[in-house]
């Protein structure tokens, strides 16, 4: 009998077990593919996200794997420029992009370091149920099949997750898929953490582990289709049409592996509570990627739920109160950012986000506001002072 099972072991999964574990449950955390492995993401750790890496103890562990840290945003729409870095939190500036092999296996280690008991290749395909309530899993695995029970089963398995399938979860949000996504990694360009803005999409570079550059090109969705039957040819012409000064870098670079891409950037919340089971990272929540958020939410969402629940998995009415609780919370905290990611990630409001971005760039207060907005240091609600205000009208009715 564990107190808490966990279902995924990523960047949502491994932190809420290593955080159950050191509040001394017995915690069992399972993941479908063998580790390590690498997974479909775009690498930033925003500065909230590297504070609670420190906090946990395992950011020393990041910078060891060779991963840079990153400093310095460079956001280009047109001929606007703004770069800077943000405040920081509790003395951390700087954002780091690691590999999703080495940043998973860091927290998978941290977490059996702290007691928890680690199964990858191991798949769970029911859960058991006393009336609604979830009292356990069965896995399936090279060992065979087994049933685990546990007071508390947490889905971390990400925005196809099998345990919202299992327990219902219902869709309370959901807006369409705005981009699609394509990246690669390149040896030789020298950037900081870059997103450019164009007439046709967007591109972002992000320096990360072995001296490589993850280059991303995002494309509005009604071209998926367009794009996906010469997926290369249009990654490369995005680059060239919308980051001509990254583009002049990348031709002249190596390519290192496979191009990578989605057209299933889905929007959505979903109900992250009910008896027996919590949601934690894409399984409860996702959004486009284009802000870079995931990572940094998902460290947030863990944290979270191991505060909420606490002691209380040996009291079901205490227990069940606790996860409705974190569920308020954490859809309270992601709700202004997931419209502000919708915004961003339309055609239609380019205009205004280039009137926004010529007026912090007049000054370097609103520069570093801008990018702790970005960020998620300060609510995006913030940035927006009478100042700015006033300086995004002059802009709009001078164009």
């Amino acid at each position: 009998m564990y107190d808490v099972i966990v279902v995924g072991a990523r960047c949502a999964g491994a932190p809420t077990a290593l955080l159950f574990a050191r509040r001394g449950h017995r915690v069992l955390l399972v993941d479908r593919a063998r580790f390590p492995s690498d997974k479909l993401s775009t690498l930033y750790i925003q500065q909230p996200g590297v504070a609670r890496l420190a906090k946990w103890g395992v950011l020393d562990a990041v910078r060891a794997s060779g991963c840079p840290p990153l400093d310095h945003v460079v956001y280009e729409l047109g001929d606007v420029r703004v770069e800077g870095c943000c405040s920081g939190v509790d003395g951390h500036r700087a954002a780091y992009a690691p590999r999703r092999d080495v940043l998973d296996g860091i927290l998978v280690d941290a977490a059996v370091a702290a007691g928890v008991e680690f199964r990858d290749d191991c798949r769970v395909t029911e859960l058991y149920r006393d009336g609604d309530r979830v009292v356990g899993v069965r896995c399936e695995g090279p060992r065979g099949s087994s049933r685990e029970d546990a007071a508390l089963v947490v889905g971390a398995d990400g925005m196809r997750s099998a345990v919202a399938d299992l327990v219902g979860a219902p869709v309370t949000t959901e807006h369409p898929p705005l981009t699609c996504a394509y990246y690669t990694y390149w040896r030789g360009p020298k950037t900081h953490f870059e997103m450019y803005e164009g007439g046709t999409g967007w591109v972002s570079a992000v320096p990360t582990n072995d001296d490589l550059v993850l280059v991303a090109a995002y494309a509005p969705q009604r071209r998926f289709e367009e794009i996906r039957h010469d997926a290369l040819r249009s990654y490369l012409d995005l680059v060239r049409d919308n980051a001509p000064q990254l583009w002049a870098q990348v031709e002249r670079a190596e390519r290192v592996g496979r191009l990578h891409g989605t057209g299933d950037q889905r929007n959505f919340f979903r109900r992250a509570h009910g008896p027996g089971w919590a949601l934690v990272g894409d399984a409860g929540h996702h959004k486009d990627s284009l802000t870079a958020r995931g990572i940094a939410d998902a460290f947030m969402q863990a944290e979270l739920l191991v505060e909420a629940v606490g002691d209380s998995t040996g009291d079901r009415v205490r227990q069940d109160a606790a996860v409705a609780e974190y569920d308020r919370l954490r859809e309270e905290r992601l709700s202004e950012n997931y419209a502000a990611t919708l915004l961003i990630a339309q055609e239609g409001a380019r205009p205004k986000r280039r009137a926004l971005l010529g007026a912090v760039g007049t000054s370097p207060d609103l520069t570093t506001r801008y990018f702790d907005a970005v960020a998620g240091i300060v609510p995006v609600r913030e940035l927006y002072t009478p100042e700015l205000m006033a300086l995004m009208a002059g802009a709009t009715s001078a164009t």
